[in-house]
């Protein structure tokens, strides 16, 4: 039996600096289509039902890129968030932010707590936008958050199973089904680790500003094709 769409889809958004160089273009070119695609494609998952996106959006790693490039990019962030994320509110979505506040420049911060704000009530759906973000970062903030709590007499140490870990994440959402990595590259560059220990994977060679409405619902089509067993066996 073909599985139903998924709950939680996970997207590394990869290959924009590699497109824009198949093109003869500065690698902001790139990172500007990425920019354009997504807000397409966001759209475009809300219609076929997905409640909960994730989307990495810059890591703590890519701190390491060329001061323009960073620079650029918190830029489009700002823009994005003011700006480009309109729709969402209409569409009942809340958008949430995954990742360390420190090391972001003042007016990111201000455009992410602003847009969270304002979607703070909505319900139908969930955007978790991965910003400064590492899922190792993720887990070892989260282990230091439940020992303090420990600490303060919250909770007992034998409280601690993977329930109370999962709620004490960046946000608590659901497990994710599915992880979409655009570009062809095949590795999580540590995305999501522990919230992605079941997923289904799945690859597209095209560059994230290439995938399209089209290129998502072929994504959809595989994973429904897939069998999730969790570590057990098929029933048929």
């Amino acid at each position: 039996m073909k599985l139903e769409v998924p709950t939680h889809v996970g997207i590394i958004m990869d290959g924009n600096g590699r497109y824009a160089k198949s093109l003869g273009k500065p690698r902001s070119y790139g990172h500007k289509a990425g920019a354009d695609n997504l807000k397409k494609l966001c759209k475009h998952i809300l219609k076929r039902g997905i409640k909960c996106l994730s989307l990495y959006a810059f890591s703590t790693d890519n701190f390491k890129r060329p001061k323009e490039e960073v620079d650029y990019l918190m830029k489009l962030f700002v823009t994005m968030f003011t700006n480009n994320f309109d729709f969402l509110k209409k569409e009942e979505v809340k958008v949430l932010f995954s990742g360390r506040k420190e090391g972001l420049p003042e007016d990111v911060i201000a455009a992410c707590e602003k847009i969270e704000k304002q979607t703070q009530n909505k319900q139908k759906y969930t955007l978790n936008i991965c910003l400064n973000y590492g899922s190792q970062e993720e887990i070892t903030d989260t282990f230091k958050k439940i020992i303090k709590q420990i600490q303060n007499g919250q909770i007992d140490i034998e409280d601690v199973d993977k329930n109370l870990i999962s709620k004490n994440l960046y946000q608590d959402l659901p497990p994710l089904d599915f992880v979409i990595r655009t570009s062809g590259e095949k590795r999580l560059s540590n995305f999501m680790l522990w919230q992605s220990s079941y997923a289904e994977f799945y690859f597209p060679k095209c560059y994230f500003p290439e995938f399209d409405e089209a290129e998502f619902d072929k994504a959809l089509d595989v994973y429904r094709e897939r069998k999730r067993r969790f570590g057990g066996l098929n029933k048929n």
